[in-house]
């Protein structure tokens, strides 16, 4: 089985003034194709910061993170922006494009590709009506729920065939019968479509969600279990 993310040692310094904070200490773990990973931890664990590398947003002090067997260390600021094709974000907050319809919120993703107009629309269409929306694709975020927003959100992310889909609390804007639904969503994404995903998220019970979890402490990854 292909191996999408790889992290040995990884480590992450941050200077606050002249005080070098660790922010990651000597993280190792692998992500192989079609997992569903939760990475948990309270507020000043490192996995915001680990996100942050997983999703190419920074690259390490010191270690090694491959992703999709590219060298994240190695990459220019050109490079990281290449690689960050190849994942799909969503996170806590919606961040859609309030006057364009969720199809055209979906086909914007598509911009950067060499994909057809035409082809670009199709696809939108497809995505929408996988995450539950073909009935609600001309409207405009405001004329949606929060969960339908999400959903919209979801959809972009997939709009380029990305390698793997990274959650940023993906449930924390939405109430809990929402919740279940977006997690349900990601479940039949997983398991029917085969999307890799790594879900950071504080919430014990949305981590169990995931058919592995890390569990950060202090920069450090505390255990590593199968739920």
């Amino acid at each position: 089985m292909a191996t999408i993310v790889e992290a040995i040692n990884l480590r992450k310094t941050y200077m606050m003034g002249k005080v070098p904070v660790e922010a990651l200490r000597g993280v190792t773990f692998r992500v192989d194709a079609g997992d569903f990973i939760s990475i948990l931890g309270p507020s000043g664990s490192g996995k915001s910061t680990l996100l942050n590398l997983v999703g190419a947003l920074d690259k390490p002090t010191s270690g090694s993170l491959s992703i999709d067997g590219v060298n994240v260390e190695k990459l220019s600021d050109n490079g990281l922006s290449e690689l960050r094709l190849k994942i799909g974000f969503v996170f806590q907050s919606f961040n859609l494009i309030p006057r364009l319809s969720a199809k055209a919120n979906v086909e914007l993703a598509m911009s950067i590709s060499d994909m057809g107009g035409a082809r670009c629309s199709r696809r939108a269409a497809r995505l929408l009506e996988i995450v539950g929306l073909k009935e609600r694709m001309n409207h405009k975020p405001a004329e949606l729920s929060g969960g339908q927003q999400q959903r919209v959100a979801i959809a972009r992310a997939l709009a380029n065939n990305p390698k793997f889909l990274l959650l940023d609390e993906p449930t924390g804007n939405v109430d809990s019968k929402t919740a279940k639904d977006i997690m349900s969503l990601v479940h039949k994404l997983n398991k029917e479509n085969g999307v890799s995903i790594i879900m950071v998220t504080h919430d014990q019970r949305l981590a169990s969600e995931a058919r592995r979890t890390v569990q950060m402490f202090d920069g450090e990854i505390a255990s590593d279990v199968v739920n």
